[in-house]
């Protein structure tokens, strides 16, 4: 461990006791003493007392500008008063019904009027939406096979858990990447119809194709690969793919759980202006509620309404949730509001590449639409393989020294990305850009040491 990252570490010790003492009482209780991978690091996750607009305070009254905001799902912002109405409201005429309700309407008409889709089903997560519409593309064309990308993630389902964050020695060869299960207890029939492609690499999508002749049901890819960093398609890439899936008879489905509504208001259909069959929408349409849908063409969707393809769920349109949903798309996903969030991370990714700049720094910063992030790399990253060599160590010196400052850039791990939010304020850019000003000649100064070492990433 570097002497830069030792100093932080060692100073985020000394602020965060709290935190290490909530673990220590939580460890005999759950595994690694939190509910989600994810929310588990070394030393150990800064533990979060209360919330509100921009801003978190942790269990020791430290108060953090949060630019995480629960892995981008709360575009919304922390408490938004439309979102908390909302739900108040809805509170006194019943949570959960199990039964239709005319709210459930007005929310699939406000994802229609946005997305390129006619008809929407309801869920709970990311994970359900991209389960269920890859059972209804399958249920649709009467194949079995999936394509998906090296270094993709499309929840915790058997099928998509293939070539997450694949090892360099199982990966094989970039035109045609091995199919690696990324975690045990899957059963080895689930992933076999899983076929692993390169993003930004059309050739190694056609080859599948070509060596899978007409067995493949769909293609599914998030429009921006959100989980290696930021890394955007090459023009012309998603447009291939469309050429691709329609020459095949194969459906593209858009994983849109991270792009949906934070790209812009039709997320990355509008964005890049590409029409899939399916798309999957979660995260920051939710306004901080379990809410996701998926949807397509009617003709797509009507195997569910034919009875082939099953679609249920207890907690779908639970009526808070719905609630939430529709002050999101009605009152905080405005033109207005895409408009200041626009603005203020194209402030913070100029702000971010000038500082990187004035440093020394061999890194750059990287945006769209509300996303964004640093990324210690030489040059912008295409695919998986690339973002593998980003300065691991060196990244955490990055993240725990902007947290000691009272930032917290993005979620921990370095495939991931900051959110802004339409209660981010000019005030929490300026400070954000302050504390990686402080930061950045120490972090030159290690990287200098250590020179640009390639420490393989993986998460």
């Amino acid at each position: 461990m570097h002497e830069g990252l030792r100093n932080e570490l060692d100073l985020f010790e000394r602020r965060t006791p709290g935190s290490k003492a909530a673990l220590a009482k939580a460890w005999p209780y759950m595994p690694l003493g939190v509910a989600s991978n994810f929310r588990s690091y070394e030393p150990y996750p800064v533990f979060i007392k209360r919330a509100h607009g921009s801003r978190v305070w942790d269990v020791d009254g430290n108060e953090i500008i949060d630019f995480n905001l629960c892995f981008g799902a709360i575009m919304a912002g922390h408490c938004h008063p439309a979102v908390v109405k909302a739900v108040q409201d809805r509170l006194e005429n019943g949570t959960m019904l199990g039964m239709p309700f005319e709210l459930e309407r007005e929310l699939a008409e406000e994802i229609i009027a946005r997305f390129p889709v006619e008809q929407v089903r309801f869920s709970n997560s990311g994970t359900e939406a991209t389960m269920h519409a890859i059972r209804v593309a399958r249920g649709f064309t009467d194949r079995e096979k999936l394509i998906k990308f090296e270094g993709c993630y499309h929840g915790v389902h058997g099928a998509v858990m293939v070539s997450v964050k694949p090892d360099p020695e199982k990966w094989g060869e970039i035109e045609a990447p091995n199919r690696v299960v990324a975690s045990a207890g899957i059963p080895k029939g689930e992933t076999d119809a899983t076929l692993v492609a390169t993003f930004n690499d059309l050739a190694s999508v056609e080859r599948q194709f070509e060596e899978n002749l007409g067995e493949v049901a769909a293609v599914i890819v998030e429009p921006v690969p959100m989980n290696i960093g930021i890394v955007m398609p090459e023009p012309g890439f998603l447009e291939g793919l469309r050429a691709l899936c329609t020459k095949h008879g194969a459906l593209l489905i858009f994983d849109e759980v991270k792009t949906g509504a934070k790209l812009g208001r039709g997320g990355a259909c509008e964005y890049f202006n590409i029409k899939p069959d399916m798309i999957c929408l979660a995260k920051s349409i939710g306004g901080g509620f379990p809410l996701a849908a998926f949807g397509g063409r009617r003709d797509v969707m009507d195997v569910i309404a034919q009875g082939k393809v099953f679609h249920a769920g207890t907690y779908n349109t639970n009526c808070t949730v719905i609630a939430a949903g529709l002050a999101v798309f009605r009152q905080v996903l405005t033109p207005e509001g895409y408009a200041h969030i626009n603005s203020m991370n194209t402030k913070l990714v100029n702000g971010c590449n000038r500082i990187i700049a004035a440093s020394g720094l061999t890194a750059y910063s990287i945006g769209a639409g509300a996303n964004g992030a640093v990324l210690f790399y030489k040059e912008q990253i295409r695919n998986h393989r690339e973002w593998r060599m980003v300065d691991v160590d060196l990244w955490k010196q990055y993240w725990f020294g902007m947290v000691n400052r009272g930032v917290m850039p993005q979620p921990f791990w370095w495939d991931e990305q900051w959110t802004i939010s339409v209660q981010h304020s000019e005030a929490d850019i300026d400070m954000h850009l302050a504390a990686f000003a402080d930061l950045a000649p120490a972090l030159a100064k290690a990287q200098q040491e250590r020179g640009m070492t390639v420490s393989y990433a993986a998460h």
